[in-house]
């Protein structure tokens, strides 16, 4: 009879003593299962947190009803059918849907093709019309995935924010290098939320305002003074606290595409005195990797 010996952190749970049997197990996951619960209600509720072996407790049982997310292009092939024996164009059709074309391609290729009746220009207007009702889907289906998605965030903890802090800043902060010693904290974005988010993890490490300085750095052919305005703004700081601003040469030769209105260039956040500071962002992240490599180690065994 196969065990499975449960440990702290072994991904299975962290239960401290005994051992279950795998047909035990499996029997109540294959209980709930057939109750309609999804795999991650039976993971928590039998605290099994190893994917491998949760497939193992799950083999063989097919998901509930529920569960199967809904194939919306069948429904699509089938009007797309529909509209095509009524004589009309691919184009027609992904105005109709907003479906692409290559889609429609392979739904009716096997279908008559309808007799020619638009000119070139009217056949071209409305093959226009048909791709901006398909951005226009894709726009909304886009918005409301980001928006299901910013909803399963939630609060977050100190904890949380502090290990995504370190993460952040040793993705976009500057570096200590054997060849080039830089053991200063030293942040640089574009983008508000990343600045903001970064402001946030400096306030909860105790970092006092007065202790951090703000630089811009812009390209000279942008709205410099607005961008300035922007970031002061934005970070709630005393005008004494940014330095001047770093300008970046335009070469016509390039073609940019970090233009226009949202154009505000990259502003550096940094922290006066920081040596100890960056010393333990460093430490930190080592921490980060050391954990993952071992809890990643465990979910191979």
């Amino acid at each position: 009879m196969t065990e499975i010996r449960r440990r702290p952190g072994d991904g299975t749970g962290g239960l401290r003593q005994g051992t279950a049997t795998f047909e035990a197990l499996r029997e109540q996951a294959v209980a709930l299962r057939r109750e309609g619960l999804s795999r991650r209600e039976i993971r928590d509720r039998l605290a099994v947190h190893n994917n491998d072996i949760l497939n193992r407790l799950l083999e063989g049982e097919p998901p509930p009803e529920w569960t199967k997310r809904p194939n919306a292009k069948d429904d699509l092939r089938a009007r797309a059918r529909e509209l095509r024996l009524q004589g009309m164009t691919y184009d027609q059709i992904q105005l109709e849907l907003g479906c692409s074309k290559s889609s429609i391609s392979l739904w009716v290729r096997d279908l008559p093709k309808p007799e020619r009746r638009r000119s070139p220009e009217e056949a071209s207007a409305i093959a226009k019309r048909g791709w901006e009702r398909t951005l226009q889907l894709r726009d909304t289906e886009r918005s409301r995935i980001k928006e299901q998605a910013a909803s399963e965030i939630g609060a977050l903890s100190d904890r949380e924010l502090f290990v995504l802090g370190v993460g952040l800043y040793w993705a976009e902060g500057s570096k200590d290098k054997p060849y080039d010693r830089r053991e200063r904290a030293v942040f640089v974005n574009s983008d508000p939320g990343m600045i903001g988010v970064y402001l946030a993890w400096l306030r909860l490490l105790g970092v006092e305002q007065q202790h951090v300085r703000y630089f811009l750095m812009i390209h000279e052919s942008a709205d410099i003074a607005e961008a300035e305005g922007f970031w002061a703004d934005f970070v709630g700081a005393d005008p004494s606290q940014f330095t001047k601003t770093t300008l970046k040469r335009h070469n016509p030769r390039t073609r940019r595409k970090n233009t226009g209105e949202e154009y505000r260039g990259c502003l550096a956040v940094r922290v006066l005195k920081s040596a100890d500071l960056y010393r333990r962002i460093e430490g930190w992240w080592c921490g980060i990797v050391g954990a993952v490599s071992e809890a990643d180690q465990q979910n191979r065994t």
